[in-house]
């Protein structure tokens, strides 16, 4: 009974927090008092935590993919004058990972990312969903982000103005961004501020501890395309290949240096020749139909559950009702950026979620029809069934690591969210129901 009280209120508890989540950003509510209604916004909750160095803000929003919330639709040129021609394929197959791989840094943002080439132009069409600042869009897919370290020629850095900082440091280490390893958010231990960390490889290590020793009791610039990052004192020569870019950074800001930096530079130059905001091709009428026609879906699973299984359907009903909640609260979190396809794999999770219950529920009607009790029944039905769901899942989650291996876009969104339905499936399934179960059905 002990056990069975912790699995009660650890599934309320979970419920809640789900509950929670899944509220919208705000809403109103109107309470009706006398003659007057009394009117109020109701806001969703927010994570906001500051732990001395560790700082976490955190609100639950619905990302919501091109299809659904429209976003930026960007095409870019390659320039291709300078690279040779056997070699301008690989480039051009080069810079549209480099792309993608940049957008999917910040996020599960389902971009849509195409090549277009036509006689010797090559285009890449961007679309990213969600986005609505092209220039936000631009600066994420076109900065380059090279990374190089100077040498100081002059002892009047701290009079450097903005158009005279090439002329402080004109002197290039031959320390770039192509020797490092993997930069990374971290927060300064004496003042807690955000800063960007960088590990080098062992021939960017040996540079930077020749150019910190020579460069002792100076200033080293870190430049990123041209523009000053900071210029920091060396005080003794730096060893072992680790570094931070310090400057007034917000966490934000901080982050997206590191995301590029770590996408690393494009093999060759973009030039942005159209660029648009888009709107959502379904339109709120079209959403409106879908989420009533899933409403009324689950309504006749439901009723099918109880009329087919009395109790044991509405337990498994109200165990779907939590499966739902834990999802939808999970694509908030991490945050899923949800397409048509992707609502289409979280409906069909909730067929499977059904499932497993239709198999333990067949199992323990085999039992009982035998002449076990009830509650040996419930656990033989668990049990027996317990495989057949377990394999049939495996089986389904690696069909999922294949979509998303293999795929792009609207396919990965739909593996995600399949995926993440069948991992919740069998925790409702099997710990949800049976808890709800074993508290009818006492020994």
């Amino acid at each position: 009974m002990k056990s069975l009280r912790i699995k009660l209120w650890l599934i309320a508890v979970i419920t809640v927090l789900a509950a929670l989540i899944d509220l919208p950003q705000s809403f109103p509510v109107e309470i009706p008092w006398g003659k007057q209604t009394l009117k109020r916004i109701i806001q969703a909750p927010r994570i906001n935590l500051n732990l001395g160095s560790f700082s976490l803000q955190k609100s639950f929003d619905t990302r919501l993919g091109l299809d659904l919330s429209g976003g930026t639709h960007l095409v870019l040129q390659a320039e291709m004058d300078k690279i040779s021609s056997p070699d301008r394929q690989k480039a051009f197959d080069s810079a549209k990972s480099t792309i993608e791989r940049r957008i999917n840094l910040f996020g599960l943002t389902e971009p849509v990312v195409q090549q277009a080439k036509v006689g010797d132009n090559y285009r890449i069409i961007v679309e990213i969903p969600g986005v609505t600042d092209i220039n936000q869009a631009i600066d994420l897919i076109g900065t380059t982000a090279q990374l190089t370290f100077r040498e100081e020629a002059t002892s009047q850095a701290s009079e450097a103005t903005p158009s005279s900082f090439l002329e402080v440091w004109p002197k290039d280490s031959g320390l770039t961004g192509n020797n490092l390893i993997r930069s990374q958010v971290s927060y300064d231990t004496n003042t807690g501020s955000p800063q960007v960390a960088l590990e080098f490889d062992s021939i960017g290590a040996k540079l930077f501890e020749q150019i910190t020793s020579r460069n002792t009791g100076k200033t080293i610039a870190i430049f990123l395309d041209d523009q000053l990052l900071s210029a920091p004192k060396v005080n003794e020569p730096i060893t072992g290949g680790q570094a931070v870019i310090q400057g007034q950074f917000t966490t934000a800001q901080a982050k997206e240096l590191s995301v590029l930096l770590n996408a690393g530079a494009l093999p060759v130059p973009l030039k942005i020749v159209q660029q648009r905001q888009i709107g959502a091709t379904l339109g709120r009428e079209t959403i409106d139909k879908s989420i009533f026609a899933g409403i009324i879906g689950m309504i006749t699973v439901a009723a099918f559950m109880v009329f087919n299984y009395g109790l044991l359907g509405l337990v498994a009903d109200i165990a779907l009702i939590i499966y739902s909640l834990i999802v939808w609260a999970i694509f908030k979190t991490l945050p899923v950026t949800l397409t048509l396809a992707g609502i289409a794999g979280f409906i069909l999770s909730i067929g499977m979620a059904v499932d497993a219950n239709i198999l333990i529920f067949e199992r323990m009607k085999e039992e009982l029809s035998w002449g076990k009790d009830y509650f040996t029944g419930l656990k033989l039905g668990f049990d027996r069934a317990f495989p057949s769901i377990r394999d049939s899942n495996i089986s389904s989650l690696i069909t999922c690591a294949i979509l998303y291996w293999f795929g792009t876009g609207i396919i990965r969104g739909f593996a995600i969210t399949l995926s993440v339905g069948i991992i919740v499936s069998l925790f409702s399934a099997v710990t949800v129901s049976r808890t709800l179960l074993q508290l009818l059905y006492k020994d």
